[in-house]
């Protein structure tokens, strides 16, 4: 099933994306190369409960239709020691899952969006790329703001830092005319900097130079928040994005804390769609595999299509994004639960 859908994506999306990697300069096999394994990790991994659902559903039409499963119960084994290995498997990828959720996607993530940014419109002057004005609420106190920044140089010009005490009155200024990010020590070098210190009932200090190395909170990209910025963090980097955030008072906070607690919902549904394709496909019906597979699918599919909605709401805030991304697998655990038991008990 993994295969079937990676071929059938990789060709669809190839087609949509053949002229844009063509006319920047890219052949297939680049795209192929830098782009389409971290795609497709990442279609593999949000589709993962689909493709073990139908999987189960599939193989487990198979032996129930040859009456495998009559003959296995007929020899006195029960229908949990059945069920046994379908357990350990789903276990076993739901944990997989978790791991590639929180740990290799968002690092797979960060590839596939600088490839498809660099198809965007025309290589450096893509959207992404492009000089950004920076102004951002680092916290309740601290203010900062760069006139222009660039992702690709990691430099920016026109810096400006300012540090209020809890009356609204200027304590702490840092002015510099242009800077630069260094990821290696996680540090900002400003140049040609002017330093302003308030001191209350003294005269202020004063200094300047023509460099200073300074440590702050935020990284530039997290000073530039994009739609895509929680998904290429791993989890411990984005539950402190998070809290940085909530400490700005960040409207999108929602969106991150869905993107985090989702991760790991979505492998939980492995073992729960498992369960519920066994449930299904192991009791002899009329209409064979076909009418396992089309009811098998329509259950699936209702459950997905219900985190997508839930996720739509926990965005807008009308509901909470833990409940957002909890209800679908309470809900379908529930009927798992009953069809397993109802199963059981033939």
């Amino acid at each position: 099933m993994v295969m079937i859908l990676s071929v059938i994506i990789l060709l669809i999306d190839l087609n949509e994306k053949y002229s844009r990697i063509t006319d920047n300069g890219y052949t297939v096999g680049y795209a192929i190369k830098e782009y389409f394994p971290y795609f497709l990790l990442w279609i593999v991994n949000t589709f993962s409960g689909i493709l073990v659902f139908i999987t189960v559903i599939f193989f487990t039409s198979q032996i129930t239709n040859n009456t495998e499963v009559v003959a296995i119960n007929s020899a006195g084994v029960s229908f949990n020691r059945f069920a046994r290995p379908y357990f350990i498997v789903a276990i076993g990828i739901m944990l997989a899952s978790l791991l590639v959720n929180h740990f290799i996607l968002p690092w797979g993530n960060i590839k596939k969006n600088e490839f498809l940014y660099s198809i965007q419109s025309g290589g450096d002057s893509n959207e992404y790329n492009r000089d950004r004005t920076i102004a951002a609420k680092m916290s309740s106190t601290e203010y900062l703001f760069i006139n222009s920044y660039s992702r690709k140089n990691k430099r920016g010009m026109g810096f400006h830092f300012q540090r209020f005490d809890s009356l609204n009155r200027l304590k702490y200024e840092l002015i510099a005319s242009d800077l630069s990010w260094s990821e290696i020590d996680t540090t900002y070098a400003l140049y040609n900097y002017f330093e302003r210190i308030v001191h209350e009932g003294k005269n202020d200090e004063l200094n300047n130079g023509s460099q200073l190395k300074q440590k702050f909170a935020f990284t530039p990209d997290e000073l530039l928040p994009e739609e895509y910025v929680a998904e290429t963090m791993n989890s411990i980097e984005l539950m402190n994005f998070i809290a940085r955030e909530k400490q700005k008072g960040s409207g999108d906070i929602n969106t991150y804390y869905v993107e985090l607690y989702q991760r790991t919902s979505l492998p939980f549904s492995v073992l729960i769609l498992t369960i519920l394709a066994l449930s299904i496909s192991s009791e002899k019906r009329r209409g064979g595999i076909g009418l396992n597979l089309a009811l098998g699918m329509l259950l699936a599919f209702v459950y997905i299509f219900s985190f997508e909605i839930m996720k739509r709401f926990a965005g807008s805030g009308e509901i909470t994004p833990l409940f957002a991304v909890t209800f679908p697998n309470v809900f379908f655990a529930i009927i798992t639960a009953w069809l397993y038991t109802r199963r059981n008990k033939m």
